[in-house]
């Protein structure tokens, strides 16, 4: 019998799983209540690496690259292969140690990265020379791309694999989570997966399926054009908490994390002027004066939600019989969509989950406090 699936959300894993599911012939429809990629996918870095010194994080990340450079390969999507750099600064012993001891496991899982002093850093990417640095590190495998570009192309190849895809339509569960309740009327599914972002939680609760999520809020922009952007490599400055990557002949830089849970319903779009005024001023430092020299400012900004769990892992699996969950991305949501959502929609056509997502390791209700997802590893 085929198997009938809903996925509610059209992000990046909602429309990867939609893909994958009705690429094995079963029945999907994809809800949205705006427009795909219209959510925390089109607001996402576009970064992917597989520098994570989890053997399981790495694996997937190895994966979702994989099929990144697949899409690349096929003309879909433009995937640019670049080093990913993150470092601690001078003084910043604690950093330094993190930074250091994350190397020496993503060795061990056969990650391709390397450890460098400063002055080594500074030699092999002049654009961050003038930083005072302890140490850095640098993983090889590692690239950019624009996420809402990601995001549409898959949803077409779900598309024109049998997906019905239902946008500007919002929803509801009903009884036991499979379900849907539309404008519409109502309608009823072997198994429904929600991949609604910051909406999850909430539409998790209707059917009374409590998750311990907390949607937050992050900052970005992008600068206007500077020469030699494409030289700068993607770097995390774990000492400031920021990161930068080209982008349109210009920096994209985040992260602007605020802390604390936010209505996903009613929350500023806009970033704030001070944090786009203190992202400019790293930028101007990290790069020895490139911006000040250049006349550089914000060509446009914006603000997103972030959703964070209480142990930093996402919660993706089953929830109840025939009910999937998958949220909780620390940031690191879109890099991975392309292997998580092919772990889900093989979880729900009978296979295997990934243990440590599995979401029912939490009873749902576990108070914890919202930490920033793109940190070092410890």
């Amino acid at each position: 019998m085929t198997p009938r699936v809903a996925v509610v959300g059209a992000g990046a894993l909602g429309v990867t799983a939609a893909h994958d599911l009705a690429s094995r012939d079963a029945d999907v429809t994809l809800y949205e209540r705006d427009e795909v990629a219209s959510g925390a996918s089109s607001r996402a870095a576009g970064i992917a690496y597989d520098a994570f010194a989890g053997d399981v994080d790495a694996t997937v990340a190895e994966r979702a690259l994989e099929r990144f450079r697949t899409l690349d390969a096929g003309g879909a999507i433009d995937f640019t292969e670049h080093p990913y750099v993150w470092l601690a600064r001078a003084g910043d012993d604690r950093c330094a140690d993190a930074v250091r001891e994350s190397v020496e496991r993503m060795r061990a899982s056969g990650r391709n990265v390397e450890l460098l002093d400063g002055d080594a850093l500074g030699d092999r990417f002049p654009a961050l020379a003038s930083v005072e640095v302890a140490v850095g590190a640098v993983a090889h495998d590692a690239g950019y791309l624009d996420p809402a570009t990601h995001v549409h192309a898959m949803a077409e190849r779900a598309d024109a694999a049998g997906t019905t895809v239902e946008t500007e339509t919002s929803v509801s569960l009903t009884g036991d989570g499979t379900a849907v309740e539309t404008p519409t009327g109502r309608e009823s599914f072997d198994a429904v997966l929600v991949a609604a972002g910051a909406h999850t939680k909430r539409l998790l609760a209707g059917v009374d399926v409590p998750v311990p999520m907390k949607p937050y809020r992050v900052q970005a922009l992008v600068t206007d054009p500077v020469g030699g952007a494409d030289a700068v490599p993607t770097y995390y400055d774990a000492t400031e908490s920021r990161y930068a990557r080209p982008r349109d002949g210009g920096l994209l830089v985040g992260d602007g994390t605020q802390e604390r849970e936010f209505d996903p319903d009613d929350y500023d779009t806009d970033a704030d002027p001070a944090f786009e005024r203190a992202s400019l001023d790293w930028l101007d430092e990290t790069l020895g004066g490139e911006t000040a020299e250049n006349g550089l400012d914000c060509r446009r900004s914006w603000a997103g939600l972030c959703t964070a769990t209480p142990d930093r892992d996402p919660l993706l699996g089953r929830v109840r019989p025939s009910l999937y969950v998958g949220t909780g991305w620390h940031g690191h949501g879109f890099m991975r969509a392309p292997a998580l959502g092919e772990r889900v929609a093989d979880q729900i056509l009978g296979g295997d989950g990934i243990g440590p997502f599995d979401p029912t390791r939490f009873e749902g209700d576990e108070s914890f406090e919202v930490v920033e997802g793109m940190a070092v590893e410890e």
